[in-house]
């Protein structure tokens, strides 16, 4: 069934009637799983979309079928266009999300199969990097000699478990200046996944691992899978191998896989992504089938011929040409410079050369893989008086001031979180490595502790015991037990994390005015009410090497967070 796209008849499916040949076929597939190579522009997310209105409509349960993507605006809009194209308010019962945020889901539900503490506390990529520095510090004694940084340590690690290869191979092939060391980094490894598990702390990685265990478990693995009769994957081309394992794991499982990705599109190979989970598919799969999309609504001929032409050079893809939708003639042109100041030049040179052929300045966009090499690029659009805005910076909660406060809520809810414990005490005046060392051996947060938590929580030793501390940080300190204690509800009912917030915030005014530049911008949005309630409290915060940014169309620009 082919219905030409816009054509409104009451005998098709609402969720069909868009869709062009290749898409309804990906659409409608029924039986077994389906790998979907989607060309770039093809139109995925809509095939995707109006598939889970499809089985929506079929009378699978919302509720059964997982959508996971690699950005929770992804899965958001995923889920919106399949509840217009099917029914509706339906849609918000589809479990869609992040690999990570559904496995934090999941393994509240079900972690204790595999022996994990549901309380868990997640702690990110910096956190991460903080606590190798912890260990690193308490591990290896690098005086007169060179020792890999926490950083280079924690890069390592990420690609030993992203990529599932050996430490060797990893160190020699990616991190060769470490190899005098390699023998060094196996404890300091244990260490940090001991840390972990006694702190009831997971890093990212350690919710793949564990929802991967989960599933290969033979005690849940079924309880855990049978949860669902479909999963949907979108760039399939990003995933790493323990992601790849989780989708066959629910495949074998008995869930239906549909994986939509383009080999030609996996840039993401630095994150332990790797192409090859899609070229192996039909092999791990093989009650699968292929659709293949190759209409291109987003470019004209001339640059899909490119593409084309350059795809075709490859040793191993997916067969696919695409084909434009769209007319036009105009010709992509390649400029080759001198160097980067030459190529600044040149792009702000065809900025006010399309200006003058009427091309308004709002209506053109400069594209870079990272936010330096725009460096020189802003200077020159700056000298020669072109308004820009640039896009990006930290995310709100990457912010450090926000970490901070953060680190004390995650710390009354997670007595033992290391990482958290060393964030709030490095706020005190005076407190360095050293002083922290101190007051974890007098908290219970010892160094090499394998043993159980101790029933006297680091907290309750903080508020109430005497934790050594330098002399200029003791009224601080006793402020921040006060706040605590409000906080932890110690003499009247514990309040809700709004008012958490809005305590622990007036308490790090006065932290933020020692440790930050502009320290009034940070104060305002860690003080406003609602971080707990589901008010969004981001502040733009002027990027110090950005003072004059603006849109392209003159109008004030919005600015970059500086952290």
């Amino acid at each position: 069934m082919f219905v030409e796209p816009g054509i409104d008849s009451e005998r098709t499916p609402r969720w069909a009637r868009s869709l062009n040949p290749s898409q309804l076929a990906a659409a409608s597939h029924a039986e077994g799983s389906l790998l979907i190579v989607a060309g770039a522009g093809t139109g995925k997310t809509g095939t995707l979309a109006a598939r889970v209105a499809r089985l929506i409509d079929d009378g699978i349960a919302p509720s059964r079928i997982l959508l996971l993507t690699f950005t929770r605006r992804a899965a958001q809009e995923l889920l919106t266009r399949a509840g217009q194209l099917g029914s509706g308010p339906e849609t918000d019962k589809v479990w869609g999300g992040t690999f990570h945020s559904v496995a934090n889901r999941l393994l509240r539900m079900h972690g204790r199969g595999v022996g994990l503490d549901p309380a868990f506390t997640v702690i990110d990529q910096a956190d991460a990097v903080e606590l190798f520095g912890l260990v690193r510090a308490n591990r290896v004694d690098t005086s007169g000699v060179r020792f890999p940084k926490k950083e280079t340590i924690a890069a390592i690690y990420d690609r030993v478990v992203g990529t599932q290869r050996p430490l060797g191979d990893v160190v020699r092939a990616e991190f060769p200046w470490v190899v005098g060391q390699l023998e060094a980094l196996p404890p300091i490894f244990e260490d940090y996944t001991r840390r972990k598990r006694t702190r009831r702390v997971l890093d990212y990685t350690d919710l793949l691992l564990f929802w991967r265990g989960m599933l290969a478990s033979p005690e849940i693995g079924g309880e855990v899978a049978g949860r669902f009769d479909h999963v949907l994957v979108d760039e399939f081309q990003d995933t790493d191998p323990i992601q790849a394992d989780i989708i066959h794991l629910l495949g074998d499982h008995g869930c239906v896989v549909t994986a939509v990705g383009d080999d030609a599109q996996s840039i993401y190979g630095f994150r332990a992504a790797t192409v090859a989970n899609m070229w192996t598919f039909e092999e791990r799969r093989p009650d699968s089938a292929r659709v293949t999309l190759e209409d291109n609504y987003r470019s004209i001929g001339p640059i899909l011929d490119v593409a084309n032409d350059v795809l075709a050079q490859s040793d191993q893809h997916f067969d696919k040409v695409l084909r434009p939708v769209r007319r036009g003639e105009r010709r992509p042109t390649l400029t080759v410079a001198h160097d980067e100041m030459a190529q600044a030049r040149v792009v702000a040179d065809t900025i006010l050369e399309l200006r003058e052929e009427g091309l308004a300045l709002a209506e053109q966009a400069v594209l870079f893989r990272t936010g330096y090499h725009a460096d020189l690029l802003e200077l020159e659009l700056g000298r020669r008086d072109i308004p820009f805005v640039k896009w990006g910076g930290l995310k709100f909660l990457e912010a450090a001031h926000v970490k901070d406060l953060v680190s004390l809520l995650r710390v009354l809810d997670n007595p033992w979180d290391e990482l958290a414990w060393n964030r709030v005490l490095r706020m005190l005046s005076g407190v360095g490595p050293a002083s922290v060392r101190n007051a974890f051996a007098a908290m219970g947060l010892g160094d090499d502790d394998e043993r159980a938590p101790a029933i006297i929580d680091p907290l309750t030793r903080f508020l109430d015991a005497e934790i050594p501390l330098p002399s200029a940080a003791r009224d601080e300190a006793d402020s921040l037990r006060d706040a605590l204690r409000t906080c932890r509800g110690e003499g009247g009912d514990e309040p809700d994390v709004a008012a958490q917030v809005e305590q622990l915030g007036h308490w790090c005014e006065s932290a933020f005015d020692r440790r930050y530049d502009r320290p009034e911008m940070r104060r305002r949005s860690a003080s406003a009410p609602g971080l707990g309630g589901g008010v969004h409290l981001a502040q733009p915060f002027p990027h110090r090497t950005h003072p004059r940014t603006a849109r392209l169309d003159g109008r004030p620009g919005r600015r970059a967070p500086c952290r």
